[in-house]
């Protein structure tokens, strides 16, 4: 079975056209004002239209309160909320019970013990997504286009089912990600960037083919 990918945090039209022709499986949009890749309400609202039908849309959100969430469930209405902050497994089941909307729950690695806590959100979580651990004093929680050393998935990625792999993929890289860790979705945003916050639509269509490769 072919490799899903997730093309994260696209703003315009014309991207999201070329993720969608080029066969993206899932399609991501970040509500979170100080990444360069937010998308307002209204606008992720519009692209979610497009797309629909065609890839599941991902609202990216993060520690996000529940009044953003109500207005994302109830304008956006993505397929999956992910939840990119320093959310609680608790706080994951309480938004996946409350919204009724299904949740991946990112998980930021850069030691075992950081992958180990996937564990935690097994219950809580629809889909653990394993992305590299930001640098210090970073003021986001992912998008830095670092990867993280993929080994440090092997001794939870048996005990949690299904995951996507972020952090640091391109095209050059992903099918090596792809065979080292198994990883039945892979999701990019920077690898597929010419600068920061600005997709390439052939980027995408090149990260694609590589990732569907196998």
């Amino acid at each position: 079975m072919a490799t899903k990918v997730k093309i994260c945090g696209l703003r315009t039209l014309e991207t999201l056209q070329a993720a969608l022709e080029a066969g993206a499986d899932y399609v991501g949009l970040v509500i979170f004002p100080p990444s360069p890749r937010n998308v307002d309400i209204e606008a992720a609202a519009a692209l979610a239209a497009h797309a629909r039908g065609r890839a599941k849309v991902v609202a990216l959100l993060v520690d996000a309160d529940d009044a953003l969430l109500a207005r994302v469930a109830d304008e956006i209405r993505p397929d999956l909320v992910q939840l990119h902050g320093d959310e609680t497994p608790e706080r994951v089941r309480e938004i996946r019970s409350r919204r009724g909307i299904p949740v991946i729950k990112a998980i930021k690695v850069a030691t075992a013990s950081d992958a180990a806590q996937a564990l935690a959100f097994k219950a809580s979580a629809d889909l653990i997504l394993f992305d590299a651990k930001p640098p210090p004093h970073a003021t986001r929680p992912g998008g830095h286009g670092t990867a993280f050393d993929w080994s440090l998935l092997d001794s939870v990625k048996a005990d949690i089912g299904p995951f996507m792999l972020s952090g640091g993929l391109d095209a050059q890289n992903v099918v090596e990600a792809i065979q080292a860790t198994g990883a039945p979705i892979v999701d990019v945003s920077s690898g597929v960037e010419i600068r920061r916050g600005e997709k390439s639509p052939d980027l995408i269509r090149r990260f694609l083919q590589a990732a569907k490769s196998l």
